[in-house]
């Protein structure tokens, strides 16, 4: 019996990421659900190496750095501190990555994009991660993934068996807890409706490229594409594409923001050629927000009949299918009843449950 199951919390201090996001949501969700269920005897405590926006848990003990813990490097901290101070306890990864030594984890892959979408990532950061990888899925007792089609990816590629994966869907009913902020509407002069939004990210395997050369189209001139994210228009036109006049960059904004734009928008634009889950389409489904998204990755079983789904390399179907969406009212409601609906089978206490009941299984009693 484990006296512990502790988490990795080597993500709290650095930053934000979508990845981080799903941790810090699957972290609260299980607090809230420890209490309902057995433990096996067990506590469970998160181990931190810096509390900088560590949130309290009921029932998960806080364990935050000393000095000696502190002034590691993270990977170090990870690959030595962590597994030492933890020696005798059950280590549950989040983010992707956890102590190769450790043989007593569990380990969160989300994807496996860097085999499948290369060119999105440095040399340094594939062979690392790939590396990582490699003994994770062999040494770990457990490998979680967010979709089954993360789960097919990540046994193509040779990172675990089949056996020993299980799929843990994201939540998304984060965002109906965000209390909108219509800021963005103003300072970007955008009218409600009439404006696509979509992610601000040159990864290749984004294919945010699509979308430029379908509003640079006759069809879509007089409707807004907005960018939110960290990468500019000068990263994109660095990179030779063209940037059309009717594109707007957010820039990184707040949740609050990011909802208000979300609620408001004519529709989200998705167009990613792999996708381990794909949570902002749920998310923008969840506050009414039609999507059209791209037939690859896991989008199909994340998003299922609630979505437009455009050729990933045509810009006259993303313009078609957009159009659809601003100017048919019966698809347009169509899809937003179909999303809400689909976006409600995705809950965090619904995650929380996999997790606990994967972990359960392997922690003996």
């Amino acid at each position: 019996m484990y006296k512990t199951i502790a988490f990795n919390g080597k993500f709290f201090g650095a930053a934000p990421t979508g990845v981080h996001r799903v941790a810090e949501q699957l972290i609260a969700a299980m607090d809230a659900l420890i209490a309902e269920q057995s433990a096996n005897g067990a506590d469970y405590a998160l181990v931190v190496r810096n509390s900088a926006g560590v949130p309290s848990y009921r029932n998960i003990l806080c364990v935050k750095e000393n000095p000696i813990a502190r002034r590691m490097h993270r990977i170090a901290w990870e690959q030595c501190y962590l597994p030492l101070a933890r020696r005798k306890d059950f280590i549950l990864n989040l983010c992707n990555l956890g102590p190769l030594c450790h043989r007593d984890s569990a380990t969160l892959i989300h994807d496996a994009q860097v085999y499948s979408a290369p060119e999105s990532y440095s040399l340094s950061f594939r062979l690392w991660y790939k590396f990582l990888f490699f003994f994770i899925g062999r040494r770990h007792k457990l490998i979680l993934t967010v979709s089954e089609f993360s789960r097919q990816e990540l046994v193509y590629y040779g990172v675990a068996s089949a056996d020993k994966i299980v799929v843990v869907y994201n939540g998304c009913d984060h965002v109906l807890e965000v209390r909108p902020d219509d800021g963005q509407l103003m300072t970007l002069n955008l009218t409600r409706k009439r404006y696509v939004l979509a992610l601000a990210n040159t990864q290749k395997h984004k294919n945010i490229a699509v979308l430029l050369k379908a509003f640079a189209k006759s069809e879509l001139k007089n409707v807004t594409l907005v960018l939110f994210g960290g990468a500019t228009k000068a990263d994109f036109e660095n990179l030779g594409h063209v940037v059309p006049p009717n594109v707007r960059f957010s820039g990184r904004i707040t949740d609050s923001e990011l909802v208000g734009l979300m609620a408001n928008a004519g529709a989200l634009a998705f167009p990613s050629l792999t996708e381990g889950f794909g949570l902002p389409p749920l998310e923008a489904m969840a506050l009414g927000c039609p999507v059209v998204a791209a037939p690859f990755g896991a989008l199909p079983e994340v998003c299922g009949k609630a979505a437009l789904y455009a050729d990933p390399f045509d810009a006259d179907a993303w313009s078609e299918k957009i159009r659809t969406v601003l100017d048919d009212e019966t698809v347009r409601q169509s899809l937003v009843s179909a999303g809400r609906r689909q976006a409600g089978t995705f809950t965090w206490k619904r995650a929380a449950r996999s997790l606990f009941e994967a972990v359960k299984a392997v922690t003996p009693a």
